[in-house]
């Protein structure tokens, strides 16, 4: 039973807090001033505070810094008659998840408590994974106490319920399809289906086709009728990442389909009617791209309902210890590697890092010190961190894309032409089939280690096996 912690030095208002939330099934505990309140908090370790701001003795302002001192992922609503800018800057400032004005109704305080509650059950969802019996990888989830991702928890337990696109913007690798699906996972279409969908991956030729099918003859090589990914997430979620990178056509379709919910596939001429719920994703700058004319204005309009603004890792490393011993769990046993700890020295040099790759890159990194280390605990020197180890500044790095340049510089002419002379062919395709294989063949068939060398996730790798039809006899070892 989930448990609720009404402070207030009014009798009439705790007694009247008490029977509006009992009814909903919680469990309450009363306290009638700030002493009292803390010894509460630590006896019974409540999901949710209610508080009074201006009680005798300490005020709710101060019982709540406290209170975070003892506990950064308590999730405190204040209350208060005297409502102010002043009042409510304060409250968000000392980490109030959120408050509430005197007199208020009943629904808006039951609606407050359980969107409070909501963010207790995922944060508790996030804590317990890793916990997991190493028989299996734990599921990709979002992890992170910082006053940063508590604002991100709050918001998703916020929007979940709302039947409203959501605009989900970040670096790469901060989690956009992470938190994507965690809204997913608390709405109400959260047992139909949920499809991502990489717009930057997949050729402008083929994004139309991708998401609104297409009938047989509409191109060459359109054999068949194909049903496209909003056909088939009829009544669920479609997750649209790097929304930035679509063609201003098919951005045109993706607008009618949000206004009207309808549209035809491709070469065809019949309306099809869809519900679907539309999430989207990008690290670009689409007020740039608007003014460029690169970007659709009304789309943008339709898509930016709400906003949730990720932040990067540089920006909340007080989560780096959490998430690195999340990951640990989550991949040693896939690794077979016997490591149950981080030395300080190690951690200390995470947190120097900058991580421009984000918790990708923290993630990657992990997995390969797994791979590399020689005892139950992760050295520092099994981390290998650029402008870290090397003592190089970053002038004097060549970034990844200039040192690839220059390591295929001497076959790309031949690639091109070779390309040229080929009808049909899908050099980038084929170049990336060509890649997973080796990785593959260099790992003997262990998708973890492939995925590793290959800079991708254990999911992302088996789709592309799927999608490239990559015989098992090369992807043979998949898990330990």
């Amino acid at each position: 039973m989930e448990r609720i912690l009404i402070v207030d030095d009014d009798p009439s208002m705790r007694y009247s807090l008490n029977r509006m939330l009992e009814a909903q099934g919680l469990q309450l505990f009363l306290a009638k001033n700030g002493p009292e309140a803390l010894e509460r908090f630590e006896q019974d370790r409540p999901d949710v505070v209610v508080m009074d701001i201006k009680m005798p003795g300490k005020s709710g302002l101060e019982v709540l810094h406290e209170i975070k001192e003892k506990d950064p992922k308590a999730l405190v609503i204040l209350m208060t008659a005297f409502g102010t800018t002043e009042t409510a800057i304060e409250a968000m400032k000392y980490g109030a998840f959120d408050y509430i004005l005197k007199p208020f109704d009943i629904p808006q305080m039951r609606g407050l408590v359980e969107r409070a509650l909501e963010v207790s059950r995922m944060m508790k969802k996030i804590v317990s994974l890793p916990d997991r019996e190493k028989g299996g990888a734990a599921e990709e989830t979002l992890v992170g106490s910082s006053a940063a991702m508590q604002q991100v928890y709050k918001m998703i337990g916020q929007v979940a319920p709302a039947e409203v696109t959501v605009l989900l913007r970040g670096e790469s690798g901060t989690g956009k399809e992470m938190v994507a699906r965690a809204i997913y996972h608390h709405s109400r279409r959260g047992d139909k289906a949920f499809l991502p969908v990489n717009c930057a991956a997949i050729p402008e030729t083929l994004l139309e086709s991708e998401l609104f099918g297409h009938e047989k003859g509409a191109f060459t090589g359109a054999l068949t009728r194909r049903i496209g990914k909003f056909e088939q997430c009829h009544g669920g979620t479609l997750f649209l990442d790097e929304i930035g990178d679509m063609t201003p056509a098919t951005q045109a379709k993706v607008l009618r389909v949000l206004q009207d919910r309808q549209f035809e596939r491709l070469g065809g001429t019949e309306r099809i009617s869809v519900d679907v719920r539309v999430i989207v994703a990008t690290n670009k700058d689409l007020e740039k791209a608007i003014r460029e004319g690169s970007f659709r204005q009304d789309l943008y309009y339709r898509l930016k309902v709400v906003t949730i603004h990720l932040p990067p890792l540089r920006d909340r490393k007080e989560d780096i210890p959490e998430l690195v011993r999340y990951f640990l769990h989550r991949f040693r046993g896939d690794i077979n590697r016997e490591v149950g700890d981080i030395a300080t020295r190690a951690l200390e040099k995470l947190m120097r890092y900058p991580w421009p790759g984000n918790v990708r890159e923290l993630e990657n990194t992990v997995k390969r010190a797994l791979v590399m280390a020689k005892g139950h605990t992760l050295l520092a020197e099994d981390f290998l961190l650029e402008g870290l180890d090397t003592g190089m500044g970053p002038a004097e790095h060549l970034d990844w894309e200039e040192r690839l340049q220059k390591l295929m510089a001497p076959v790309f002419k031949e690639l091109l032409e070779l390309s040229r002379r080929t009808p049909g062919a899908d050099l980038m395709s084929e170049l990336e089939r060509i890649l997973i294989k080796k990785a593959l063949q260099e790992t003997k068939g262990n998708q973890v280690q492939a995925s590793v060398l290959l800079g991708i996730s254990r999911n992302t790798l088996r789709s592309k096996i799927e999608r490239y039809r990559i015989r098992k006899d090369v992807a043979i070892v998949e898990e330990e």
